[in-house]
């Protein structure tokens, strides 16, 4: 089955045009995957990383809301996506270009 990418709850069109880039194109890949190596993907085919952009992920494959996520499950949350960020994204770059990174001031290295 082929189901479209914005059958998972919380991700629309937008967010079916960054997978598809990443080459992920149905809402069963996504599933298959897992949201962490999902957002991987996507991270590596270029999109810039966003913490709810993961979250919306993870909270849509189990069915629920984005905004459902808070305290503790919301920062083991974040404590994934920044491995994820950094592995996909960070790596590679020093301590005082990683800080940037994240604030966005670094320009992604090819």
């Amino acid at each position: 089955m082929d189901t479209p990418i914005t059958d998972i709850p919380n991700l629309g069109p937008a967010s079916a045009k960054e997978y598809a880039r990443a080459g992920i194109t149905t809402a069963e890949e996504i599933r298959a995957l897992g949201p962490d190596e999902a957002y991987r993907r996507l991270l590596r085919s270029g999109t810039r990383p966003h913490f709810i952009g993961y979250y919306v992920l993870v909270m849509g494959l189990q069915g629920r809301p984005w905004n459902d996520c808070q305290g503790a499950e919301k920062a083991a949350l974040r404590e994934r996506f920044d491995a994820i960020r950094a592995e996909c994204f960070d790596a590679g770059l020093g301590e005082l270009e990683t800080i940037l990174n994240q604030i966005g001031v670094v320009a992604r290295k090819s």
